[in-house]
This record gives C-alpha cells, sequence and structure tokens, in this order.
C-alpha cells in the first residue's frame, strides 16, 4: 500500500492512495482522507512558504479518556477483545507508539528542535504478531483463552515494510513508553469502562 517499493518506510513514503481505494476495507476512506489532507496541508504551506511539521504516528496504544475505545487502541488490543462486530488482521510486524509519546514528540519538534521540518515518524516498537502473542500470555495471563483462541483475519502472508523513526531519533527524541506501559494501561482504562 505504499507508494515507494522499499523494505523501509521513512518520511519519503506514501500511502498509495488508489490501492488502498481498491481494497474497500473499513479503514479504506480514513486511510485514504488522512494521505490527502496531509499532502494538501504541505504542498499549501510550501507555496506560501509556511514551515510545517507533521508526525506520523503508527499504532496509537495506551490509555484513553474517551468513554468508547479509540479505534487504533481497539486494534492493538484485538487478541484479548476478540472480533467484535469486525475481523482486524494483524500485519507480520505491528508497530506501536505510546499516546504519551506522540504527545511528547509534537511538544519536542515544536520547542526544543527548532531545525524541524517537513514529516517525522513517530514509531517505538515493532514486533511480530506471534512475539506479540507470546508477550501478552506471558504478561496477561488471565487473558490466556482469548488469546489462544485468537484467529488471524487473513492467513495469506504479505510483504509487510517495516517503519524508521530514524529522523525523529536524529534530533534527540527519546521515546519513554515499551509495550509494558501501552498494554497495562489500555488494559486498565477498559476495565474501568467495563470494556474489559
Amino acid at each position: 500500500m505504499v507508494e515507494n517499493s522499499s523494505d523501509i518506510v521513512d518520511e519519503n513514503s506514501w500511502t498509495n492512495v488508489d490501492i488502498v481505494r481498491a481494497l474497500k476495507n473499513f479503514a479504506s476512506s480514513y486511510t485514504i482522507s488522512k494521505t490527502l489532507t496531509e499532502k494538501a496541508a504541505l504542498e499549501f504551506a510550501e507555496k506560501n512558504g509556511i514551515n510545517l511539521v507533521t508526525v506520523i504516528p503508527t499504532w496509537i496504544h495506551g490509555p484513553f479518556i474517551t468513554p468508547q475505545i479509540p479505534g487504533s487502541v481497539r486494534s492493538s488490543m484485538e487478541m484479548i477483545l476478540g472480533h467484535q462486530n469486525y475481523n482486524m488482521s494483524y500485519p507480520p510486524y505491528v508497530p506501536f507508539v505510546h499516546v504519551d509519546d506522540v504527545t511528547n514528540a509534537h511538544i519536542f519538534l515544536l520547542e526544543k528542535y527548532s531545525n524541524a521540518k517537513g514529516r517525522y515518524i513517530c514509531s517505538a516498537v515493532e514486533i511480530t504478531r506471534e512475539k506479540l502473542a507470546e508477550f501478552l500470555l506471558t504478561r496477561y495471563p488471565e487473558f490466556q483463552k482469548q488469546i489462544n483462541e485468537y484467529t488471524w483475519a487473513s492467513s495469506e502472508e504479505v510483504k509487510c515494510p517495516r517503519f524508521s523513526s530514524k529522523k525523529l531519533l536524529e534530533t534527540g527524541f527519546k521515546y519513554k513508553h515499551g509495550l509494558e506501559e501501552m498494554y497495562d494501561g489500555a488494559i486498565e482504562c477498559c476495565k474501568q469502562r467495563s470494556i474489559l
């Protein structure tokens, strides 16, 4: 779905909206609108001499303040929550970033890094879906039944690029949260809202 054919997705990579449009899945309109909006905003900024910085997070995960579970947290929790009303497929490598790290990246680029320009990928952790299942089984044995019964939405293996946060990390930004904090926070919020 990415326009360059590299195994690494960096700031020069863009979602291929024609491929996404053809897929017609539940996230197509969201993905297309985000891609076209970012391109239009960057083009407008360049034409008008504005230094626009965009932060492109991968799956934002962690605690949430909304009454309902946000989409990316819901996707991240799929192995624990199961297929509730839709069938999501984990890619071979699942990229995550804690909601606080996304917020901190925005603040860092605004306040601390005066040379910020263009796009910055914000992705703290990449893990295979199999290793993710192992992590969840070890850390949250109370959800063993759900995790063991989870079925992949698609058995066909697709080539999956890896996300590079190299540009963001070269600014001096540091991620503070790992999978443990992401899942601990999300699970606690789900329990508070009777989702779990």
